[in-house]
């Protein structure tokens, strides 16, 4: 077993932290490409996101957009004093919401809420579900996904 000297020991904690502030302000300016591998500490895997494109695409992408970011005015009302289906990238209120609550939002629906959204617990598996939250979720910047765990967002 190895043991330190306090000045080793740290030397070896200002280097990890040193390390993770690089990685933590890496998300700055990101491409898409370096977003998918900066997704590689988020709690999904790129196979997660890969299959909730499909699920979200077949499912979802009708009232929220191919790629979740439809209605960016999703606080008026519609006409029929409904709201409207949000954003789910990262630019409405999805990330103020923990897995557990957007797992059930996908199960009941909006009706609940006085919403149009249908419920899903009966059309998809947990597998499919937990994708689909991985697919819109992939659009969320870091600074979004940083802001979601600091609300809970992986707490049951």
């Amino acid at each position: 077993m190895l043991h330190h000297k306090p000045q080793e020991t740290n030397v070896m904690k200002t280097i990890l932290l040193a390390g993770a502030m690089l990685l933590a302000l890496s998300g700055c300016g990101e491409s898409q490409d370096e977003k998918a591998q900066s997704n590689a500490t988020r709690w999904y895997t790129q196979l997660q996101v890969d299959k909730g494109r499909a699920v979200f695409r077949q499912h979802c992408s009708v009232c929220h957009g191919e790629n979740a970011q439809v209605n960016p005015d999703w606080k008026k009302a519609l006409p029929d004093a409904q709201d409207p289906p949000p954003a789910l990238n990262g630019t409405a209120h999805a990330w103020h919401h923990p897995l557990k609550i957007l797992k059930r939002t996908i199960d009941m629906g909006g009706a609940p809420v006085g919403g149009k959204m249908p419920s899903f617990k009966n059309t998809l598996s947990e597998e499919e579900k937990e994708a689909a939250i991985a697919y819109f979720q992939s659009f969320w910047s870091e600074k979004i996904y940083e802001a979601w765990l600091g609300r809970g967002g992986l707490k049951q």
